[in-house]
């Protein structure tokens, strides 16, 4: 920050694009924390969901069939975890309760996010949660129950037992489903990730999508693209991240 000048009184918003089933966004979830950390107050993250593995039988089961298909996609992804010390991944990932889609867990989520901005869940960070939200904690849930543990996320069965963790009423999500307000929101998240031009997942969108951040990005680029957004515009800086 250059000394002198001032911020920006109103938080930066930030479009936080990705699929629950995506390795990348999976170990970017560190850097999520890190940046709610050191921006307390002064960014706010919208998070929105990318239909990447909305057919997991076309993308990985016959786009991968030349190269073993799931067991292959499998290896792939525990090569990458391994590069990492601060996630999980179970041995028999994508070969074991494979999940079909995406799509079903990005509705549930939708789902909480909706009651999260209708105020019938709390929107304020949780102790213990690594100063995450509900609703980010449920994100967080579903992807470690995915990675970690095994599980077929596209079940509303296992869906239902993560709400059930967090103490969620698991009838509102259903109604919000049901209503068709999840399926609005999800659609609303597509059109932005068109408008955007949004390559994958994980991508940050910031500056009204000026300015885009995709794949396994460190967290200092991140930080100093949001502080430069910090700046006051009036002083006509410039970006050069």
């Amino acid at each position: 920050m250059v000394e002198g000048k001032s911020t920006r009184t109103v938080p930066v918003r930030l479009d936080y694009f990705s699929d629950v089933l995506c390795i990348w966004a999976y170990g970017s979830q560190v850097r999520v924390d890190e940046l709610k950390r050191m921006f307390a107050g002064k960014v706010a993250l919208h998070y929105r969901f990318i239909p990447l593995f909305a057919a997991t039988a076309e993308r990985i089961g016959r786009g991968w069939a030349d190269k073993g298909g799931f067991a292959a996609f499998g290896r792939h992804v525990r090569q990458v975890a391994d590069q990492w010390s601060h996630v999980d991944v179970h041995p028999k990932l994508w070969e074991q309760n494979v999940p079909p889609s995406s799509v079903p867990a990005h509705l549930f989520l939708k789902a909480v996010q909706l009651l999260q901005d209708h105020s019938e869940v709390s929107g304020a960070p949780v102790s213990g949660f690594d100063g995450r939200t509900l609703f980010e904690e449920a994100v967080w849930r579903v992807r470690r129950a995915f990675f970690r543990d095994a599980r077929n996320v596209a079940s509303a069965s296992v869906l239902e037992d993560i709400a059930a963790q967090l103490g969620f009423d698991v009838g509102a999500i259903k109604a919000m489903i049901d209503c068709g307000e999840a399926h609005a929101a999800l659609h609303l998240d597509d059109e932005a990730k068109q408008q955007y031009q949004v390559p994958g997942s994980p991508t940050f969108i910031m500056d009204e999508g000026r300015q885009r951040l995709y794949g396994n990005v460190g967290y200092r680029i991140i930080e100093a693209n949001v502080r430069e957004l910090l700046h006051d515009p009036h002083y006509g800086e410039a970006s050069w991240c």
